[in-house]
């Protein structure tokens, strides 16, 4: 694996634009490369986990799609795979390879995501098969790939499609004339290098620690109680700002402010929660299994200390406690995942203290993370100057604070190194 690639994450985005070239959907593609504009696919159920999970959990909805839907390639192996119930349905359309048989077994699971309420397509038509007609029945979309076939064929192949009342897509348009043709044969959508090469979108890779994902996925299936998720995440900020994405695209549209880990467990249900845990073992993302990034320890540490000093302030306030934890740990991602802080927040749907604390300093949860930021460092000033606007925390408090912390996270590091 390349330098770029070891610690990168990458997804090809080409547009699907409809007869007045309006962009209405992007394709997701996957890459391992900021400048192959290709994919070297070598197991299909592994690079389709990839592209979700760099999608909706590791980039977020809101960078990969926008408002816009997301085309997402689907092989047999996947299609039979709980994972795919992990995608928001108003969000993707299952785009089903052309190298899925048309089996009944196929049809009836195709028909089952229809009633969950996934848009199907189905991708690189050439030729019109009598044995698909079931499966076309359950489909929204047909792609057809105009690249190998003539003038005459593709005429002959949109008569038949068409009475099948299904939304024509024309993918590898590579001409305006072959557009202007296409839209004379009724086709509605259009993909191809004639409006645009694949874009790559790219990110910093967030490593999963192999020991917290077994961990919670074995809670998970014993059904363990929510206080236990929260606990077993707490330890684990990069999966912890993971899950909040991923609630944020799971919910997409929805208003609701997510105030804490349990919350968003909450929002998310236990069997989303199963199959992203599922998607992150999929992508073996984690190749320094028993090594812990010091940034992470740190970020861990810091939102203990948060948590406990929040606490210290307002005794027996539970939310403000979980939100303060939240704060501290999301105040490292910049350094962690290479992205502002604003650019951070923004599509998480955090409550506004939080959020005004991480990305302006505001509020008492802001006066807290700029009293943990004095320890770190020493900064005298910074601490006097934070505990002034802290009036009911004591210098006593807080140094048991830090050392709960620093213990709580020693501990952490110890099982974690284990």
């Amino acid at each position: 694996m390349s330098e770029e690639s070891a610690d990168q994450l990458f997804l090809g985005r080409q547009p699907i634009l409809d007869r007045d070239q309006r962009l209405v959907a992007y394709e997701l593609l996957f890459r391992s490369s900021s400048t192959r504009n290709t994919a070297d696919v070598e197991d299909a159920v592994s690079a389709t986990a990839t592209v979700i999970a760099n999608a909706f959990s590791e980039l977020g909805i809101v960078a990969a799609l926008g408002s816009r839907l997301g085309f997402i390639n689907v092989d047999l192996e996947f299609l039979f795979n709980d994972v795919i119930e992990l995608l928001p349905p108003q969000s993707v359309v299952l785009e089903i390879l052309e190298t899925v048989p048309p089996t009944v077994g196929v049809v009836e699971r195709c028909r089952v995501l229809k009633q969950a309420g996934f848009m199907l397509a189905l991708d690189d038509v050439i030729q019109f098969d009598p044995q698909y007609a079931d499966l076309i029945a359950l489909i929204d979309i047909i792609k057809v790939d105009i690249q190998p076939l003539s003038r005459v064929e593709l005429m002959q192949l949109a008569m038949k499609l068409k009475p099948s009342g299904k939304t024509l897509l024309a993918e590898k348009v590579d001409s305006r004339e072959m557009m202007e043709l296409c839209m004379q044969l009724g086709f509605s959508l259009f993909q191809g290098y004639y409006f645009a090469k694949p874009t790559i979108l790219a990110g910093k890779k967030i490593e999963h620690s192999q020991l917290s994902l077994l961990k919670l996925f074995g809670l998970v299936l014993s059904d363990a109680d929510t206080a236990e998720l929260e606990k077993a995440l707490k330890p684990a900020p990069d999966l912890v700002i993971n899950l909040l994405r991923l609630t944020n695209s799971v919910g997409a549209g929805c208003s609701e402010k997510i105030t804490s880990l349990r919350h968003a467990i909450t929002v998310l249900g236990r069997r989303q929660l199963e199959r992203w845990l599922q998607l992150m073992v999929f992508t073996g993302s984690n190749k320094h299994a028993g090594s812990a990034n010091p940034l992470l320890t740190m970020a861990a540490t810091r939102g203990r200390l948060l948590e406990l000093l929040a606490g210290e302030l307002h005794a027996g306030d539970q939310a403000l406690a979980d939100r303060a934890f939240m704060v501290g740990i999301m105040s490292l991602m910049p350094a962690l995942i290479g992205l502002p802080i604003v650019e951070v927040v923004a599509p998480l749907g955090l409550t506004n203290d939080v959020r005004d604390a991480l990305c302006e300093g505001r509020g008492e949860l802001g006066d807290l993370l700029q009293l943990a930021g004095g320890c770190e460092s020493g900064d005298i000033a910074t601490l006097s100057s934070a505990l002034r606007h802290l009036p009911g925390l004591t210098a006593k408090a807080l140094n048991r604070a830090q050392a709960q912390a620093m213990q709580w996270a020693l501990q952490i590091s110890e099982q974690q190194a284990a």
